[in-house]
């Protein structure tokens, strides 16, 4: 798949001590990862509870999760959702690796700023 119509994940929240953590998903397929993760009927630009859910349905962490449209209709590829959890890096890792096998990749540094402005 070309870098600009798969599904890209990645921590983007900065390493270091803080409270809360992030995990960003863009793509054609971020809002049904999402939705595997145990987020249902997700809003565009609306924050919503979720209890985020490992593959065999045990809970990684609750947290926050957000979903961005607004430039799909124009690619799929736009289309966004971010999670947020606590800050602990194991967390974060456990997410990004739940996105990677329901079948997202891992962001090369950059991508996601790229696609922003391609």
């Amino acid at each position: 798949m070309s870098s600009s119509t798969s599904t890209i994940v990645a921590i983007a929240s900065a390493a270091g001590i803080g409270g809360v953590g992030i995990v960003r998903l863009s793509g054609p397929q971020s809002v049904q990862i999402a939705a595997h993760l145990g987020i249902a009927r997700m809003q565009p630009r609306h924050a919503h509870y979720a209890r985020f859910r490992d593959g065999h349905g045990a809970v990684i962490d609750d947290g926050i999760a957000l979903w961005f449209n607004a430039a799909a209709q124009l690619h799929p590829a736009k289309m966004s959702s971010s999670c947020k959890v606590m800050a602990a890096r194991v967390l974060l890792r456990q997410l990004v690796a739940r996105c990677i096998e329901l079948g997202a990749r891992q962001a090369r540094a950059g991508e996601f700023s790229e696609r922003a402005f391609l």
